[in-house]
C-alpha cells in the first residue's frame, strides 16, 4: 500500500497515493493545527485529449502494450480504446484501484499537452483541526521561515534531477514535484523518481490517482507564465514526458492518509519506476538527463543534520507553479504522534506544488543524498515537513527497484 497527500491548500487542495502529505495550517492554539497535504495543484479533469494509449514503447516509436499490462486491464475490466476515449475520468468509488498490487497507469499519448500542464494547480481542501496530544514532546519551536530562493536557469544546470509529477484525480489536473534517484538494480541507468505518497495514491479514502507522469527539468528556461502560454511541449519538457509505469508507497499512508491533517505523514514517500511516453531512445532517464540522486536511508538524526535544501514547483501563491524554487535551513523535529517517527521540519515560504520535492543533505558518506521530501506545511506557508526515511521507505524503493531488475 501506499500513502500520499492532498496538495497544499493555499489555492486548492489535492490528494494522492500512499504516504500521505497533509500542509500543516497554524493556527491561533499552541495544542491544535490545522494541517492539509502540499505540493499538489489541480486543474480542470477534463482538460487535454488523448490520441493512442499504452503503457510501454518500443524502439521503432510505436506505443505497444506489454502483455502483463493487458492482462491487468482486463483483469479490472478495463477496455484500453474506452480508457484513452475518456474512461479514466470515470471515479466511481467501486471502480477506483485501491490497492497496492492494483497499480494500473497505460500510456495517452499527448495527454499532457504544454497547456494541461499548465493548467494543473491546487485544488481547493477544507482543512482540519488536528489535536496533536500524541506528540511525542520533543516537537522543537515553530521555525521562523526562509524566503524560497528561485533556481537559476536553466533548471537542467543547476537541478538536473528535479522534475514534476503531474496526475489526475476526481477533483482535476494535479502536480507535485519529485525527484531522479539511484537504481541498485541499474547503476548509471536509473528510471526511478521520488515523490510523496500523497502525489499517487489518496490514501484510506481512495486509491491510485491516473495519467501519472514525470517531466524533468519543466519550463528549464525558467519562462514567465505569459510565454508558456504559446510554447510549444519541447520547450516545456525538453527531455520529454515519462510515464508511470508502476509505483509503490507506504502501506501507512495508504491505510491512513487523508486530504487533511497529519494522518500517515511520517510515511508519505513514495517511488515511481517511469518509461518514456514516445518510445525507447535505448537511454534510461538518469541518462537523459545526466544524473540521479542516492537515497540515505541512514540518515542522520534530526538534531544531527545541519542543513537541508528542499526543491520544488510552489503553486500557491505567491507562486504560480511554472518555477523552481529551494529553501535552506537547518531542520528541527516536528512530531505527530508517539507511535510514528520524528520528522523534520525547515523554515520555508514554498507552498502548494513544492510536494514530493526531495530533500537534500549530506549522506552518510559525506555526498549529497536524498534524505526526505516535502509532505506537509501550513496554509499560511512558512515551514515545511519532510519523513525521515527510515526501513520502511528502504522497503518501498527496495521493492521497485527489484521489480524491475531483470528488464
Amino acid at each position: 500500500m501506499r500513502s500520499i497527500r492532498p496538495p497544499f491548500t493555499a489555492r486548492r487542495g489535492r490528494n494522492a497515493g500512499r504516504g500521505t502529505s497533509p500542509v500543516l495550517t497554524a493556527v491561533a492554539l499552541a495544542s491544535v493545527l490545522a494541517l492539509t497535504t502540499t505540493a499538489c495543484a489541480s486543474g480542470d479533469s477534463d482538460a487535454g485529449g488523448a490520441a493512442g494509449a499504452s503503457a510501454s514503447a518500443v524502439g521503432d516509436g510505436k506505443i505497444q502494450i506489454p502483455q502483463d499490462i493487458k492482462d491487468k486491464l482486463k483483469e479490472h475490466g478495463i477496455d484500453l480504446d474506452k480508457w484513452r476515449n475518456g474512461a479514466w475520468k470515470n471515479w466511481d468509488k467501486d471502480d477506483w484501484l485501491r490497492e497496492a498490487q492494483d497499480f494500473v497507469n497505460p500510456i495517452i499519448e499527448g495527454l499532457w499537452d504544454p497547456d494541461r500542464m499548465r493548467d494543473a494547480e491546487d485544488p481547493d481542501r477544507g482543512v482540519e483541526d488536528n489535536d496533536l496530544s500524541g506528540d511525542q514532546g520533543v516537537t522543537d519551536p515553530e521555525p521562523d521561515p526562509v524566503d524560497a530562493r528561485a533556481v537559476p536557469a536553466t533548471y537542467h544546470a543547476n537541478a538536473p534531477e528535479v522534475g514534476k509529477v503531474f496526475f489526475d484525480s476526481p477533483e482535476g489536473t494535479m502536480v507535485c514535484s519529485a525527484t531522479v534517484v539511484q537504481d541498485p538494480a541499474h547503476p548509471g541507468k536509473s528510471n526511478l523518481v521520488w515523490t510523496a505518497g500523497h502525489c499517487v495514491h489518496a490514501g484510506k479514502k481512495g486509491g491510485w490517482y491516473r495519467n501519472i507522469a514525470f517531466v524533468p527539468s519543466y519550463n528549464d528556461p525558467a519562462m514567465p507564465a505569459d510565454r508558456l502560454e504559446s510554447a510549444t511541449r519541447e520547450q516545456v519538457a525538453p527531455y520529454g514526458v515519462w510515464w508511470g509505469d508502476w509505483a509503490q508507497t507506504s502501506d501507512q499512508w495508504i491505510e491512513q492518509g487523508g486530504q487533511t491533517g497529519g494522518d500517515g505523514a511520517p510515511y508519505d514517500f513514495a517511488v515511481i519506476h517511469v518509461t518514456p511516453e514516445k518510445g525507447s531512445s535505448g537511454k534510461s532517464l538518469e541518462e537523459t538527463v545526466g544524473s540521479a540522486l542516492p537515497v540515505d536511508f541512514d540518515a542522520p538524526a534530526v538534531t544531527e543534520v545541519a542543513s537541508l535544501t528542499a526543491t520544488g514547483y510552489p503553486a500557491g501563491p505567491p507562486y504560480d507553479g511554472q518555477k523552481l524554487f529551494q529553501c535552506q535551513d537547518r531542520p528541527g523535529r516536528l512530531s505527530l504522534t508517539a507511535s510514528d517517527p520524528t520528522m523534520y521540519r525547515i523554515g520555508c515560504t514554498m507552498t502548494g506544488g513544492s510536494s514530493g520535492g526531495g530533500w537534500v543533505a549530506t549522506g552518510s558518506d559525506g555526498k549529497p543524498a536524498l534524505v526526505s521530501n516535502t509532505s506537509i506545511g501550513p496554509v499560511t506557508s512558512g515551514w515545511l515537513a519532510g519523513p525521515r526515511l527510515g526501513k520502511e521507505a528502504k522497503g518501498v524503493y527496495d521493492a521497485v527497484s527489484g521489480k524491475f531488475a531483470g528488464r
